[in-house]
Parts: C-alpha cells; structure tokens; sequence
C-alpha cells in the first residue's frame, strides 16, 4: 500500500485561498467513486492561518504505479484544472504503508 500525500499552496488573501481550497476539496471528494485505484482519500483545509500550506490531500493506493493511474486519470486532470490559475505552490510524498 502507498500513501499519496500532497500539499497546495494557492495563491491570494487568506479569504481568498480558503475559498479556492474549499472548492478544489469538494471537486477531490468525488475521485474515489470514479477512480478504482483510489482506497481512501482525506482532504483537509488548513485551519492555522499561521501556516504556508493551505490544503492537504491523503490517498491510498495498492502501489506506486496507481499513484500514476490516479495522477494521469481524466478526472484528476480536470480536478487539477480547476486550480491551475491559483496554485501557488505544491508539495509530495509517497510512501509505503
């Protein structure tokens, strides 16, 4: 099993990138009904206006190759699309469980 951690940093106010993050979490939400390789997902909103990273998102998939499956599926790609102007910064880890 491989955990897929990822961070976004978006850009704008504080108002502004919670915005944006709230949205993109409930566009995340949707991918593990649609993506088979998907085991679980979490999205959470960072909550500590003190901190960089707006967004997490933790996946679990059977094997890094399905990190790729995700990574490239159709609609991942449309969920990033809806990003792609706001993110700032962005951040991985996949590891082993």
């Amino acid at each position: 099993m491989v955990k897929h951690v990822v961070t976004f940093r978006f850009e704008g106010d504080l108002d502004e990138r919670r915005e944006v993050a709230r949205r993109f979490r409930e566009t995340l939400l949707t991918l593990p009904d649609l993506i088979d390789v998907l085991q679980s997902m979490e999205v959470g909103l960072n909550i500590n206006p003190k901190e960089n990273w707006d967004l997490v998102l933790i996946a679990t998939v059977p094997t890094l190759e399905d990190v790729e499956k995700y990574s490239n599926h159709p609609m991942h790609l449309a969920a990033i699309d809806t990003i792609a102007e706001a993110r700032m910064m962005r951040s991985c880890v996949d590891y082993e469980i």
